[in-house]
């Protein structure tokens, strides 16, 4: 997927006013996806992922840190100055959309790594 088109769908998604708001949002989304997962994980993302986009994904760090869904949208809306109920609107229109642009089996590693509430944030059934 080219980034016009992610962020475009982000953007209807998401109802942002621009473009610009809409790779905001997936930045600060992805950069906090990034935290999360392995980085091995996160180089097979952003592998599928059209540029600037892929450069969130990529951190200079160790291992991926482990926590809930609630810190990670607390981490989003720390990142985008929203509230935590906007932080799961926005995670939900970013990650919905990077569940479009990669493929279903990078997805369902991806998911393997999260707890299941993540799930939901996907566009996926809550497996708890």
């Amino acid at each position: 997927m080219q980034l016009a088109e992610f962020l475009t769908r982000v953007r209807d998604r998401g109802e942002y006013r621009s473009q610009e708001e809409a790779e905001h949002v997936s930045t600060a989304v992805l950069w906090t996806l990034a935290t999360r997962i392995t980085q091995e994980e996160a180089d097979e993302l952003a592998a599928q992922l059209p540029s600037p986009l892929d450069e969130a994904l990529h951190l200079d760090r160790g291992c991926c840190e482990s926590f809930d869904r609630e810190e990670f949208l607390r981490r989003v809306a720390q990142q985008t100055g929203a509230r935590p109920r906007t932080a799961e609107w926005d995670a939900s229109a970013v990650l919905c959309t990077l569940a479009d642009a990669v493929s279903g089996g990078q997805v369902d590693e991806l998911l393997a790594q999260l707890p299941n509430s993540y799930a939901e944030l996907f566009g996926r059934a809550d497996l708890s």
